[in-house]
């Protein structure tokens, strides 16, 4: 498994992680051991570490990314809004007038295009003043570094923050006190910017016979796979939500 040591609730080292729950039991259902190559999931993680043949297959990663070969995508999730539970106001659309009004917490990849989609949106609206950046990579000597986001809406050092939702999700589980998640309205923001992505296993586009076995067994313990991600909070689009 290709993985990063330092990702909740994805992956880290103590195989914390709901896709360390799931490699396990992939590597169960397939009677193969597991093993991982360790390496920060960020620019050149694909090309460092499944490219380079350290490692078999990439358990989370958008079905569309066109690198790797994927499965059948195993679940869908989306961006989300975060507040506390007692802020005075509610949010259910990015063209809400409150979000021009409010602190509004979004993570940044870089200064080349490519953000996330919630910088993007917001830019196209003139929300610009009232943005607070935080690196989609945090300080990685730090535990669990992205969920920085999380804890500052927490801690209400941002009024609301647009997360991906299984980091959301989980982190804001563990937050002191009460935290409302709900999901970014509109799907796809005009012309073309989704807020919802299918998430697949990635393998090297030559191992298709591979391929096939990985969705044999998607198939086969989809139940099990659900209750995963159930257990760690992940937002579905998928799947209705208790």
């Amino acid at each position: 498994m290709c993985a990063d040591p330092n990702n909740l609730p994805f992956s880290n080292s103590r195989e914390e992680g709901f896709e360390n729950h799931i490699a396990r039991l992939l590597a169960s259902e397939m009677e193969r051991p597991l093993q991982y190559a360790w390496y920060a999931q960020r620019r050149g993680f694909i090309r460092n570490t499944l490219r380079a043949e350290l490692c078999d297959v990439i358990v989370g990663i958008p079905a569309s990314v066109e690198l790797v070969l994927p499965t059948r995508p195993y679940y869908r999730s989306t961006y989300v809004f975060v507040h506390r539970a007692d802020a005075p106001f509610t949010i259910r659309s990015l063209n809400d007038s409150i979000l021009r009004r409010v602190k509004v917490g979004v993570q940044f990849v870089g200064d080349d295009g490519a953000n996330t989609p919630a910088v993007h949106a917001l830019n196209k609206r003139g929300i610009v003043r009232n943005i607070v950046g935080f690196s989609i990579y945090g300080d990685y000597r730090e535990p669990n570094p992205p969920a920085r986001i999380v804890e500052a809406v927490a801690k209400g050092t941002v009024d609301v923050a647009i997360v991906w939702g299984p980091l959301a999700g989980y982190f804001a589980a563990k937050q002191a006190v009460p935290l409302t998640i709900v999901p970014v309205s509109p799907q796809v923001d005009l012309p073309f910017l989704p807020f919802v992505f299918d998430i697949a296993m990635g393998v090297r586009r030559a191992d298709t016979a591979f391929r096939q076995q990985l969705d044999d067994v998607l198939v086969r313990r989809r139940d099990s796979m659900d209750s995963i991600l159930a257990a760690f909070h992940v937002p579905r689009t998928d799947r209705r939500q208790p």
